[in-house]
């Protein structure tokens, strides 16, 4: 299932004033509202535990899915959204958390799952523009976000694995509110 029209649907609900986001639980809830009333004959869900799906929780980067679309129906794993609203700057550290959620998005599409979608708001021009050195260069210029990604701060002692390859793109929202969506799977 692909959501790409109706995230982008939202963002404009946003950038218009229609819909009102100020951090990331909101960004979360009324994402999952405006998805039930496009999806017709899907359950969404908040918060999903990912045993809910009968996925070993050992095997996998996080244990929750921010939003889970699934069939009414069948039950049927039709998609999964992992959000981002950074709001207290920390930019390297958010970033890398960034590359965490496509690495688990990664891991859902390998479980059965027919989508998978990585969607962050960002409001601080850092996570957008300046220098490309690191983990910048994946979110600030286009280099692809893929292969070995390591922590950028503190004992740099951790690394995620993306086997795909994605690039974010930031697309303006309002104001210096900018979006960045990364589909994964079909």
């Amino acid at each position: 299932m692909q959501l790409d029209r109706q995230i982008e649907d939202f963002v404009k609900a946003v950038g218009s004033g229609a819909v009102e986001i100020y951090n990331e639980f909101s960004l979360q809830h009324e994402l999952g509202l405006f998805l039930r009333n496009q999806l017709l004959g899907c359950k969404i869900q908040f918060e999903r535990n990912v045993s809910h799906f009968k996925l070993q929780k050992s095997a996998l980067e996080k244990k929750e899915i921010d939003i889970a679309v699934t069939s009414a129906d069948t039950g049927e794993r039709l998609s999964a959204i992992e959000l981002k609203y950074p709001r207290n700057g920390q930019v390297p550290e958010s970033m890398f958390s960034f590359c965490k959620d496509i690495a688990f998005l990664e891991q859902l599409v390998s479980s059965g799952f027919q989508s998978a979608y990585f969607l962050a708001l960002a409001d601080d021009p850092l996570f957008y523009t300046g220098n490309c050195i690191g983990i910048y260069g994946h979110f600030r210029c286009g280099k692809p976000i893929t292969g070995k990604i390591t922590k950028p701060t503190g004992s740099k002692d951790k690394e995620i694995s993306i086997t795909g390859s994605y690039t974010a793109g930031w697309l303006p929202v309002s104001g210096n509110t900018k979006f960045c969506l990364v589909r994964v799977g079909s």
